[in-house]
């Protein structure tokens, strides 16, 4: 789905207090949930999940958590998923020569590239298949809202940007749950960029005692992209994001396209890109997370702007990692301090 643009605004909206009702009996049957206790992990898991609905950059949260837990600490993480838009309930392990974003999800393909990646709906399931393939730690993308599997840590991406919008619940806002009620379930936050609506955040979660872990996704070599001339596209949560930062390598973007999160692409809407491009002189581009939704006719021909997400302070997360990741016991709900 595509956010409304009410959810970034104030509170007060015509469309935001209509909705408030909903957004309540929402937030507290998803709080509920949260507070159901959870299976027991075969192994630690490190639970990647974001208070709102939408992308708050996840899955290169996830990718770099993983790299660091491999390289920082000699483990063997795998990676497990929901598969969100995919139609496999799992589990399964994800295969990219075999399943397409269709089957599996388009997060799941990006993360196999990386390490081993089950999916299932049901978490307890996939963390067994994870360490029966040698998995000695889990790395969840998303679930922070999921009960079905205990978490021995969990880390609340947010983009700061928009950080919780205007703070009410779905379907008046963005968040999944009241802050109040998530607030229980994390061990700290990772920020990502720069905002006044993300600095809220970090700042209510310092006041808590949470450790606030900054962020920043980081481009590839830029030299290859001054000066070129592109339509850009994207269906991520925020499309505005990505064309932002093509700007901000020195490319001439000549028209952009946005599409809702997750959209699965049809060969009609891309050559339809592709003629736009062709009538401007310029090339396509697009995600990481778009192109594996591409069809495959012609995607080769798609250029990818490629994203590693790079902390601001890695002793500090290690410092966390090592003694409430490896070291600690399962998250049960916390009290406030």
């Amino acid at each position: 789905m595509r956010p409304p643009g009410f959810w970034a605004g104030e509170p007060h909206h015509p469309l935001a207090r209509l909705l408030a009702p909903a957004g309540r009996r929402y937030g507290a049957a998803t709080a509920r949930r949260m507070d159901r206790p959870g299976a027991s992990g075969p192994c630690p898991v490190l639970c990647i999940g974001n208070v709102t609905l939408g992308g708050a950059g996840k899955t290169p949260t996830a990718l770099a958590l993983a790299r660091l837990l491999r390289d920082g600490f000699g483990c063997h993480p795998a990676f497990l998923s929901r598969g969100y838009g995919g139609r496999l309930a799992g589990p399964v392990r994800v295969d990219p020569a075999v399943h397409g974003a269709d089957a599996v999800g388009d997060e799941p393909l990006l993360l196999a590239r990386h390490a081993a990646t089950i999916v299932a709906r049901d978490r307890a399931a996939g963390a067994r298949l994870c360490a029966a393939g040698g998995a000695d730690v889990i790395v969840m993308d998303d679930g922070l809202q999921n009960p079905g599997l205990a978490k021995t840590l969990s880390l609340a991406v947010v983009d700061a940007g928009a950080g919780a919008g205007n703070g009410l619940c779905f379907p008046a806002g963005p968040l999944r749950a009241p802050l109040e009620r998530h607030w229980p379930h994390v061990g700290g936050l990772v920020l990502v960029g720069d905002g006044a609506p993300g600095e809220r955040l970090a700042a209510a979660a310092a006041a808590r005692g949470m450790p606030v872990h900054r962020a920043r996704l980081v481009p590839e070599a830029s030299a290859s992209w001054a000066g070129r001339r592109v339509v850009a596209f994207a269906g991520i949560g925020r499309p505005q994001k990505f064309f932002d930062t093509l700007a901000g390598l020195g490319t001439r973007i000549v028209a952009t396209r946005a599409f809702p999160d997750h959209h699965p692409y049809r060969a009609a809407e891309i050559e339809a890109l592709r003629a736009l491009a062709e009538r401007e002189g310029a090339g396509l581009v697009t995600t990481e997370k778009d192109a594996v939704r591409l069809p495959v006719r012609g995607a080769a021909t798609i250029a990818v702007l490629r994203v590693d997400l790079v902390f601001a302070d890695a002793l500090a997360l290690r410092r966390q990692l090592a003694e409430d990741l490896l070291g600690g016991a399962p998250m049960g709900p916390r009290a406030a301090p």
